[in-house]
């Protein structure tokens, strides 16, 4: 447990969630702290975690950061070297750091609550996978092409108008295709809507989902074969151009049983989009805008890319790698915990800055920084009259007051 000096923090108050006594009690039914004698799962979880918000480049860095008293104190450890959260990082059950993952998820999306596009709509599901390429000779098990390694992250998200929730989490080697991950991913339940890119295309999956009822938008390939049995009449103005019902696939080879919902509509570049659902009960305008909230998830792999070190591992092991992702998705969640605690609507960004910079001061000084006005020291740019400065100019030069025009510390601005 944790020095109880310490329980006001701005430390304390990111890291409670995972510190309470059902995560404890969890950890030791599975094991995860079984003949471990230094480090444990939390510890661990605490380490990776503000190494990855500051983005620290090796364990020895790592190990090295426990020099900092207030946070070897705010931890409980006084030391650790780099060759043992090698270890812990690699032999620690993924299974445990996956449990931890999704009890934080649960928590978040249970502190978001439903807003007005789930109430209307349901639960919406962004699927998508991001790519990390790694090197070959470091990572020969993350088979992905003939030069390089990679692992894919495929990602479940739970959208919200305010922000998304990482809901469940699968990692591969970077070869296999996305829709492999069709079934851990999509959700089959009536109330959910799972939407997706065209690399999830399956059409006897479709078939599943439409005889069971699971929700799902899409986007349709270029190149796929498509037959229309009816056409309904669109709105001139609107920006879906086609809305008609269609059968996929070629007769006889893969053609689909059910029928789906095709609307072509376009991009903020002009570029056309064709898009798929086997939801008849929206509108074409919401399967449109609910597609388009597909970006959120894109947007979602390119933050924690850019502000965690997840393009970096401090491990060469699957075991280590997956562990690492993982605790960079549940840091992600312990973020917008704090964000929805203190009922803050700005860039999460700011949050993580203000944590880093202020992590062992007491919380309700974060909490004041964080809705402290800004303080501008300069007045901004300033609109220059020049016909005014050349005026009052020769008004001096006239009057026989120029001498300071020699000064070379004259601004001529400041009148």
């Amino acid at each position: 447990m944790q020095d109880k000096d310490t329980t006001k923090s701005t430390f304390i108050q990111l890291f409670k969630p995972i510190l309470s006594e059902k995560f404890y009690v969890r950890l030791k039914n599975l094991e995860a702290d079984k003949y471990v004698k230094k480090l444990k799962t939390i510890q661990l979880i605490e380490l990776i975690a503000l190494a990855q918000l500051q983005q620290q480049r090796g364990l020895r860095d790592i190990g090295n950061s426990l020099n900092n008293e207030e946070f070897s104190k705010a931890i409980n450890l006084e030391s650790i070297s780099a060759s043992q959260i090698s270890r812990r990082l690699k032999n620690l059950s993924s299974q445990a750091i996956q449990a931890l993952f999704k009890a934080v998820s649960l928590d978040a999306g249970k502190k978001m609550g439903f807003d007005a596009v789930r109430k209307a709509l349901g639960r919406i599901n962004l699927i998508d996978s991001s790519t990390i390429s790694l090197c070959l000779t470091r990572y020969p098990w993350a088979e992905f092409r003939e030069t390089k390694s990679g692992v894919k992250l495929h990602l479940r998200l739970k959208f919200f108008v305010n922000g998304v929730i990482p809901d469940d989490a699968v990692i591969t080697p970077a070869k296999p295709s996305d829709k492999t991950q069709m079934e851990a991913l999509v959700v089959e339940e009536s109330d959910v809507l799972n939407v997706f890119d065209r690399g999830y295309l399956d059409y006897k999956k479709f078939d599943h989902y439409c005889e069971n009822g699971t929700r799902f938008i899409t986007r349709l390939k270029a190149n796929a074969v498509v037959e229309v049995v009816q056409e309904f009449s669109t709105d001139p103005a609107s920006p879906v151009k086609k809305d008609c019902v269609v059968y996929l696939g070629t007769k006889n080879i893969n053609r689909m049983q059910y029928p789906l919902r095709l609307l072509e509509t376009e991009d903020t570049q002009g570029e056309t989009v064709i898009i798929l659902t086997n939801d008849f009960s929206l509108s074409a305008n919401q399967a449109c805008d609910i597609y388009r909230y597909r970006w959120q998830i894109e947007l979602f792999f390119k933050w924690i890319k850019q502000h965690f070190r997840v393009k970096h591992f401090y491990g060469l092991s699957r075991q280590a790698v997956e562990n690492q992702l993982f605790i960079a998705l549940i840091t992600y969640c312990l973020l917008m915990l704090v964000k929805l605690q203190v009922s803050y609507r700005g860039p999460l960004l700011t949050i993580k800055r203000l944590i880093h910079t202020c992590l062992y001061e007491p919380f309700t000084a974060f909490v004041q920084k964080l809705y402290r006005d800004p303080q501008r020291a300069s007045k901004g740019r300033r609109k220059v009259n020049h016909e005014l400065i050349f005026q009052e100019t020769l008004r001096q030069v006239m009057a026989g007051e120029g001498e300071h025009l020699d000064d070379l510390t004259y601004d001529p601005v400041i009148l």
